[in-house]
Parts: structure tokens; sequence; C-alpha cells
């Protein structure tokens, strides 16, 4: 029973996230889930508002409902990237029939009818699979610059013999 309860414990532990996301939706209650899953929910019913809270607090990725009206939603993912560019986007949206552009600067589009299970994932691989790999391939560069400079091939031979 007790180690039962210790992996419990450790399962617990795991799900919770302390990832702060910014949800800019017409109504925030519908990404109650993502507070359920553990994140920390910052919200805005308007595109001003979004930008004005990713100017004056850190959060970890946002989450913008497409249609928000008012600045346009492409036009408020740009301004974003243009602060923080190092904080992924997830668009949200009815439909996949955007204008050309809408996505430049969006890291991940998920549809409404996808469901709340597939906005978690798409959140949680953009907050710890996708960086993950970005520090895996930066450290291969580096491991493959200081093997050249070393003269030595990835497989540990010389080069040039």
């Amino acid at each position: 029973m007790n180690r039962m309860a210790g992996s419990l414990l450790v399962y617990i532990t795991c799900m919770a996230t302390n990832n702060t996301l910014l949800c800019i939706h017409r109504d925030p209650a519908e990404l109650s889930s993502l507070k359920e899953q553990g994140y920390e929910l910052v919200t805005a019913t308007n595109g001003r508002d979004g930008l004005r809270l990713v100017r004056s607090r850190p959060v970890d990725a946002i989450v913008l409902d497409y249609h928000l009206g008012l600045l346009g939603d492409a036009a408020i993912a740009e301004k974003i990237k243009r602060v923080r560019p190092e904080v992924p986007i997830v668009m949200l949206t009815d439909h996949l029939e955007l204008p050309d552009g809408a996505l430049k600067s969006v890291d991940a589009l998920v549809t409404k009818s996808d469901g709340a299970h597939f906005l978690m994932a798409t959140v949680h691989f953009m907050l710890n699979v996708k960086p993950a790999q970005g520090r895996e391939g930066r450290l291969r560069t580096q491991a493959a610059a200081h093997l050249r400079r070393s003269g030595r091939s990835r497989e540990g031979r010389p080069i040039g013999n």
C-alpha cells in the first residue's frame, strides 16, 4: 500500500506544470481544462489586453483564439512575436481555412473540433518536447564542431585518413 501511495505522488507531481499560459480568447472559461492540468492561466478577452499582458508579465506560452477582431488575429501574433519571439503561440481556430500569412507568426494550430485533449497535448509539446529537441540539435551541432576542431569524425576516427 505504501508503495502505491508513493507512485501516486509521483504521478501527481508529474502532472503539475507550473507553466503560465496567456489565453487570449473570447471566452477564457472554455480553456478551463488547461487549468485543470496544472497550468496557471492569465486571460485577456481581446488582442489589446493580451499585448499589454505580454509586455507586463512573464508567460511560458500563448493560446490565441482566432477571430478575436480588433487588431486582427494574425497581427496580434506578429506583434507578440516582436515583443517576445521566444514564447510559443498556439492558435485555436474554428476551422482550417485561414487567410494567407495568418500562420507566419504562429508555432502551432489547433482546431476547436480537435478537442481539449489535443490542445493540451499541443501546449505540452510546445513547452516541453520542442525545446528539448532544440537543445539536442544544438548539442549535436556543438559536438560536431568540437570533433571537427579536434580533427575527429563523429565516430571518433581521425579526419583525413
